[in-house]
């Protein structure tokens, strides 16, 4: 890798460093750091990759997902394998995945778990001293492994230990705003963007660049991530570089995240983890009539409502499907049977309090620094923003439309299908960053690195800076935060739980006006957050529109996607929602259909495995 600290005859309000180099990888989750170990452990230099991150290295959005993280070690279960894995994805995704890449999932994770426990992680164990596994929603066994509450946080310190001593090389603070191409060649070049400290622009000149910037759900009002993550800047980069996107319909909406009227709207929809219920949490309604007239709630100290998840999951209650335990949340609070805030409660109180200590230490210590006692107590919940099933079209091994550019992790479709089974997005990051980096390396071993005009590459990138630097000056009327907000708001309106068309066509109507206005943008130099959020703001309106187009173009309810006006699942839907950019920049859709499971899994499938609920009481 080697640097280049100006070039003398740009000028100065577009002057800027290059950076020379293999492969940059963009995001610096558990994906882009798995993608990069393999990259060295297949024999590439260290030298010749960097890391990239918006923030400081080790402060992702894995750090998050604290719940668990698949793979059929059958530690429980010992009749659990990959394929019953799969065909639980399958089923999750209802039958709108990749069958190749859930297997290619579901076969790794196994072998995975076992790597990183050879490289330090913390899982729970077993009395026997195996990993440890538990109930996650719509599993048919317990193969969820984890650390305790915090399962991403402690995955990504194993990650970067492991890239540490590779040698893995990372930069902190840089914001990418622009993939920069050869549309001839149909090739990746490299990448833009800007040093968020010094507000330096840099130009990454690479062979291969990884997008493993994660999602998209912080374009919602209520999400799980913090504000200026997950903004959409993966699947946008990509887009904007000629991919295709597909399923950006679906959206999960994760039936547990906190309720900012009782903790704080800095609390506001932060993840409440599935691990809760998967160690025996139970949800109720604050309706303390319906209550009384079952006979009560129940156990001493349970709250004084109905334990609604009986009419609407019998057999698998509160670990049903997330789409199925969201929807019915949001069923009781609009119905009136809902809290005061506009939630339900989730109580884990009918358990000792050193086990929820032990195997829930996160949330109960944040509760209690909150004033609750997950022991005596319940707490409030309302679902949440939490993950986009869909993303960049990618092939069996990461490769988008355009040659040199992958993408791995939640910025990439494929896995999850209609809805994500919880613990599988953990699992994939770690899974894919295996696939994607060996693929990477074989590449490299192979001289199939493309012939790069580096003509092409300055061109682009004088424009793009100059580009960056008039925006830096300019002095409009709007806000891009606040426009951002606004954004958000209408995916919440009108892309949110429940969907119908009337509510699709006024989201794509106000959607169209926010662009207009952000056109006309009030915005700092590249050290502010107005800069910044003016980016996220570019991103966030491509993605959102393939979010209300996707959703306005599938008429049927499946998985995360539930339309008022057409409730029933369409056999003939069971097809992608695929976009791509036209010549002249306008969002184009097309469907294509979804190929069968392999043998194996097919197997699985007709034997009907399911999840018995009642194990937990």
């Amino acid at each position: 890798m080697s640097f280049q600290e100006r070039r003398d005859d740009q000028p100065r309000e577009t002057a800027y460093e290059t950076v020379d180099l293999g492969v940059l990888v963009i995001g610096a989750g558990a994906a882009g750091a798995r993608t990069a170990i393999e990259l060295v452990e297949q024999g590439v230099d260290p030298e010749d990759i960097l890391v990239i991150g918006k923030r400081t290295h080790g402060d992702a959005h894995t750090t998050w997902a604290r719940g668990g993280i698949n793979g059929a070690l059958g530690t429980h279960d010992p009749e659990d394998d990959w394929t019953i894995h799969a065909a639980d994805t399958l089923k999750e995704g209802h039958f709108l995945n990749d069958p190749e890449k859930v297997e290619t999932v579901t076969r790794r994770m196994p072998d995975v778990l076992r790597e990183l426990d050879d490289w330090g992680m913390p899982y729970s164990r077993t009395d026997d001293g195996e990993i440890d596994q538990r109930y996650f929603g719509a599993q048919s066994f317990r193969r969820t492994a984890f650390a305790g509450d915090h399962t991403g946080e402690s995955l990504m310190e194993t990650l970067i230990r492991r890239a540490r001593a590779l040698s893995v090389p990372y930069r902190d603070d840089v914001f990418v705003t622009r993939l920069l191409t050869d549309d001839a060649a149909g090739r990746v070049l490299g990448a833009a963007g800007f040093d968020m400290d010094t507000g330096e622009f840099v130009l990454f000149d690479a062979d291969v660049v990884v997008l493993a910037a994660g999602g998209h759900t912080s374009l919602y009002d209520r999400h799980s991530s913090r504000d200026d993550e997950n903004t959409g800047d993966g699947p946008a980069l990509a887009y904007q570089a000629g991919a295709r996107l597909m399923d950006m319909e679906f959206v999960q909406f994760h039936p547990t995240g906190m309720v900012g009227g009782r903790y704080g709207e800095e609390w506001d929809g932060r993840l409440v983890t599935e691990a809760v219920r998967g160690e025996g949490g139970r949800l109720f309604n604050a309706d303390v009539s319906a209550s009384e007239a079952s006979g009560g709630a129940g156990e001493q100290g349970s709250p004084a409502g109905e334990r609604f998840m009986e009419r609407y999951s019998p057999e698998q209650m509160e670990l049903d499907a997330r789409d199925v335990v969201a929807r019915a949340i949001d069923r009781e609070v609009r119905e009136g049977r809902g809290t005061d805030d506009g939630g339900v409660y989730l109580d884990i109180s009918h358990r000792d309090r050193d086990f929820i200590r032990e195997r829930l230490p996160r949330m109960y210590e944040r509760f209690a620094e909150l004033g609750v006692d997950m022991a005596t107590d319940p707490v409030e919940v309302a679902p949440t923003a939490h993950y986009g099933m869909g993303g960049v079209v990618v092939d069996a091994v990461g490769e988008t439309d355009v040659d040199g550019l992958y993408a791995v992790g939640e910025t990439m479709a494929g896995v999850h299908g209609a809805n994500r089974l919880g613990g599988n997005s953990l699992a994939e990051t770690v899974a894919f960053g295996v696939v994607t980096g060996a693929a990477i390396a074989a590449r490299r071993q192979r001289g199939a690195v493309g012939g790069a005009d580096s003509g092409v590459l300055y061109d682009r990138a004088a424009i793009h800076f100059a580009d960056l630097g008039r925006l830096a000056r300019s002095d409009g009327t709007y806000d891009p935060e606040a426009l951002f907000d606004e954004l958000r708001e209408v995916l919440w309106a009108h892309a949110g739980i429940r969907r119908d068309d009337r509510g699709l066509s006024a989201g794509l109507d106000a959607l169209a006006d926010l662009r207009t206005r952000a056109s006309d943008l009030a915005v700092g130099d590249p050290t502010t957050r107005s800069f910044a959020f003016a980016m996220n703001l570019g991103f966030a309106l491509d993605v959102a529109e393939g979010i209300l187009r996707g959703a306005a173009a599938r008429t049927e309810s499946r998985g995360a996607h539930a339309r008022t006006d057409y409730p029933e699942t369409d056999e003939e839907w069971r097809r992608n929602v695929v976009l791509h950019r036209d010549s002249v920049g306008a969002m184009r859709l097309t469907t294509t259909p979804v190929d069968e499971p392999s043998e194996a899994v097919q197997v699985a499938l007709d034997a009907g495995y399911e999840l018995d609920y009642h194990q937990l009481e």
